[in-house]
């Protein structure tokens, strides 16, 4: 009788690690980590207008922001300049 038990204990087992192989396999393991590595690298210092929320602030200049919408008074954004893509205008968008 114990012999039977532990047959089936080992066929029990076999079964799981044969279960276990038929697992679907992610083959974009990692690409989160590779995505926020390259994010950084893009900008890795970023330079924050004068006025502008930056690291650290603790929701004082959102909650302005929120009041001044709230009252109909939005400050408009003003326009920056950059020297990406200076090749043409326009950009690229899908449909």
């Amino acid at each position: 009788m114990t012999i039977k038990i532990d047959l089936r204990l080992a066929a029990l087992g076999l079964a799981t690690i044969g279960l276990g192989a038929c697992a679907p396999v992610d083959h974009g393991y990692g690409e989160t980590l590779a995505y926020a590595k390259a994010v950084q690298t893009v900008n890795p210092d970023p330079v924050y207008p004068e006025g502008g929320a930056e690291p650290g602030d603790n929701g004082d200049v959102a909650a302005a922001a929120a009041e001044r919408y709230r009252q109909g008074d939005v400050k408009q954004p003003k326009a920056v300049r950059s020297t990406a893509g200076a090749s043409g205008g326009g950009s690229g968008g899908g449909g």
